[in-house]
């Protein structure tokens, strides 16, 4: 008993680095018994985060109250393979295009995904993770990483976050307009976008199930006119009918019929008036 229980243990600890989570579904799943976690808790071999979450300690290292985010998502994602993804301006900013955003303190880390933990909101994180379900495409995989991209990647410093392109990513942003996200900030991303793919672009706006954001994404793709924008015909897309009324207050885009901010209704050529 003891040296199957010994057995078990050391499949943990080669499988969880030192500061990465794992929950109890998990350890079940690789042959520790519910009962024996806080056997496991008082020898000092887990760290009890709350009910059925636990961290691995680190040797030598002062315990933290506070969970780097980036640890638990990629603790989720590559340890205990939550089938979730970093998306909306969380991936746009890790990949370059926020760097004037909050990236610490209050700034929510927007996670997307089907089988989301439920005990993530109860975790003490230096960021709130703000979670979402994939609807948003037909396709819910579109735009995404490969799964497989990350195999063979067997030591936690060469990790990385699954994470949306910046492609999914701005559209999974103007999602939240406006009651999550500002105009200001998708404005000051969108602006960074210079080198989005034409072909990727094209493939998400026809998967996109919602008309607002389609509207909203080419309010932001005639504003900044970047190269790419001449490869895709709004024609193309179901942009539905009739007005949408997203902001109280603002104007219409007489092109797109989509209540925005004044400052984004263009009066020149662009905006089809």
């Amino acid at each position: 008993m003891l040296a199957e229980r010994a057995q078990n243990l050391k499949k943990v600890l080669d499988a969880v680095p030192s500061g990465y989570l794992v929950d109890a579904a998990w350890l079940t799943a690789h042959g520790i018994a519910y009962e024996t976690f806080r056997d496991y808790v008082k020898r000092g071999w887990l760290e009890r985060l709350t009910r059925g979450v636990f961290r691995r300690p680190s040797p030598g290292a002062f315990a933290s109250d506070t969970i780097d985010w980036k640890i638990c998502l990629l603790s989720v994602q590559q340890i205990m393979r939550y089938d979730v993804h970093v998306g909306g301006m969380t991936a746009l900013a890790q990949q370059g295009h926020g760097h004037y955003l909050r990236l610490g303190g209050n700034a929510p880390v927007w996670a997307y995904g089907e089988t989301i933990p439920n005990w993530l909101p109860r975790l003490p994180l230096n960021a709130p993770i703000e979670s979402r379900s994939r609807s948003l495409f037909d396709d819910p995989q579109l735009g995404l990483p490969d799964k497989g991209t990350e195999a063979g990647q067997t030591v936690p410093w060469e990790w990385q976050l699954r994470m949306s392109y910046p492609e999914r990513a701005i559209l999974e942003a103007m999602d939240e307009l406006p009651d999550h996200e500002s105009f200001h900030n998708v404005d000051k991303v969108f602006e960074s976008l210079t080198t989005l793919r034409p072909k990727m672009l094209s493939a998400l706006l026809h998967s996109c199930r919602k008309i607002k954001v389609k509207r909203l994404f080419f309010v932001f793709a005639d504003r900044h006119d970047h190269p790419w924008r001449k490869r895709l015909d709004p024609e193309e897309f179901n942009l539905g009918r009739g007005d949408r009324a997203l902001v109280k207050g603002g104007r219409i885009h007489l092109r797109y019929r989509i209540v925005v901010p004044e400052e984004f209704v263009a009066t020149g050529a662009g905006d089809g008036a």
